[in-house]
């Protein structure tokens, strides 16, 4: 019998790596070939920060391969509107990869059985195949939240039914009512960051709705997410696309299917880091009291206005709690004239307070001193609190995390939704309002929200039974194709 042969080939970007490569993982755990492709710059630092020479001995059938992507680490344009510069030199680079690996193979790498490309890619891997005359399932991975991919399905209708495009400021509150399964659920403020133009009139909303309906020529569609939080949406997407697998939490699954491989023995953890880790924060929370820390971090692209800083970090110290803080030495926008701390809130960081430039932040979600956390709501954070059940403060960036903070908030009701304002008295109400007034509210939502995502994974859930249909899927395309 053919063995299935897997291409990975995920946005590199951080966050799009690191989901990707641990679905990489579970696929070699069910004995399958995978070729995992990057750039060399994303390679670079995860070969310098991760632990991927330790992945490839452990797994023979994981193959790493990269492309250029003409970008020095300095200026990598992985946020905002340059995002669609990366895209482009990408898929610019990506061609004559995708070419060669369609049209060859090896004694000891079999042929091709399908591609799995990030959805943001759109029809790249299956214009290729087309142009060289290729069969294979072309596979798409949508690595943000599945409401807010059905949110970019959705905005042909929104669009004549006239409740887009998005006037200004003055229409932010407005009520979205046509998004089947999400009716009068969303605010426009709420819709994902692209739908709004920017001061200059300029939007990306075209391309990035364009990008999503590409996504009905795929052969299937893998959602990291699972039916107990995203049911309702993943029923309307259903509708659309004939093959639907959802196989998250991710990172859950992963250390389920572990546990299952090394039969009862120590799991195995490969750092997936794209940064340095400062692992002295562990030692820190050691010593800090159960429930008592504000766990605070906005991700691996989100980049911050000093002023916005500056407003949450007296907001904290103002609180009076505990707070770890992973603050990136690139997170502040442009070169400021004035680096200088306040004096009470550098006194109040030393009193009560840990700042690091990066941290092991599953390991961190699930210590037992860690309260609350105050997010930028991208997916892979969402997901690592839910699963860990910490409540969270939401002031998303940008993408989907504009309606993921809508649904932590409102839907789920595991934490409060600060999008669009950053003021002091906010954040120090919030923060008291997660860690004190309102803590008992919102652990006992958070908590019972953990045990679905843990049950979605644990064999007979819904998660992991979808991913053995995958898994099934997979081979039998192998065995077509071959």
């Amino acid at each position: 019998m053919a063995e299935a042969h897997v291409l990975i080939f995920p946005l590199p970007l951080p966050a799009h790596v690191v989901s990707m490569l641990k679905l990489a993982e579970l696929l070699v755990l069910e004995n399958l070939h995978v070729t995992f492709l990057t750039t060399d710059t994303i390679h670079g630092r995860l070969t310098r920060f991760g632990d991927i020479q330790f992945l490839s001995k452990s797994y023979p059938k994981l193959h790493f391969k990269t492309i250029s992507d003409c970008y020095d680490e300095g200026d990598h344009p992985g946020f905002g509107d340059r995002l669609w510069d990366l895209i482009s030199s990408t898929t610019l680079h990506a061609k004559p990869f995708l070419r060669d690996i369609l049209l060859s193979h090896t004694p000891q790498i079999p042929k091709l059985s399908c591609v799995i490309q990030d959805g943001i890619f759109g029809s790249l891997s299956a214009d290729v195949a087309s142009e060289f005359n290729v069969s294979i399932p072309i596979i798409q991975f949508r690595t943000v939240s599945a409401c807010c991919f059905w949110a970019y399905m959705s905005a042909t209708n929104l669009l004549q039914c006239q409740e887009l495009p998005i006037r200004g400021d003055e229409d932010m509150d407005r009520i979205i009512k046509n998004i089947p399964g999400m009716e009068n659920m969303l605010r426009c403020r709420d819709l994902p960051s692209f739908f709004r133009p920017d001061k200059k009139g300029n939007s990306t909303f075209e391309s990035h709705v364009d990008r999503s309906r590409q996504s009905l020529a795929a052969d299937a569609i893998i959602v990291n997410s699972f039916e107990d939080l995203e049911g309702p949406v993943l029923s309307q997407i259903r509708h659309h696309f004939p093959k639907v697998y959802t196989v998250g939490p991710l990172h859950c699954h992963l250390n389920t299917r572990k546990a299952e491989s090394n039969e009862g023995e120590d799991i195995p953890k490969f750092k997936n880091a794209i940064f340095q880790v400062d692992r002295t924060c562990m030692t820190w929370l050691d010593a800090q009291p159960e429930g008592s820390v504000m766990y605070v971090s906005f991700g691996s692209s989100t980049i911050v206005k000093r002023e916005d800083l500056t407003e949450i970090w007296h907001g904290l110290v103002n609180s009076k709690n505990r707070f770890l803080w992973v603050m990136r030495p690139d997170i502040v926008a442009g070169k400021q004239d004035d680096d200088r701390i306040p004096a009470e809130v550098e006194e109040g960081t030393k009193e009560r307070g840990f700042i690091v430039e990066w941290a092991p932040q599953e390991e961190v979600l699930e210590h037992k001193a860690i309260g609350g956390f105050l997010t930028h709501s991208g997916w892979n954070s969402t997901l690592e609190s839910v699963v860990a059940g910490v409540p969270m403060i939401c002031w998303p960036y940008f993408a989907d995390q504009q309606i993921n903070s809508r649904f932590v908030s409102e839907v789920w009701k595991v934490g409060l939704d600060m999008k669009d304002v950053c003021d002091r008295d906010v954040v120090e109400k919030m923060v008291n309002d997660l860690m004190v007034h309102r803590r008992e509210e919102f652990l006992n939502s958070a908590k019972a929200m953990a045990t679905l995502a843990h049950k979605s994974v644990s064999p007979g859930g819904s998660s992991y039974s979808s991913f053995q249909d995958f898994i099934h899927y997979i081979k039998s395309t192998s065995r077509e194709n071959n």
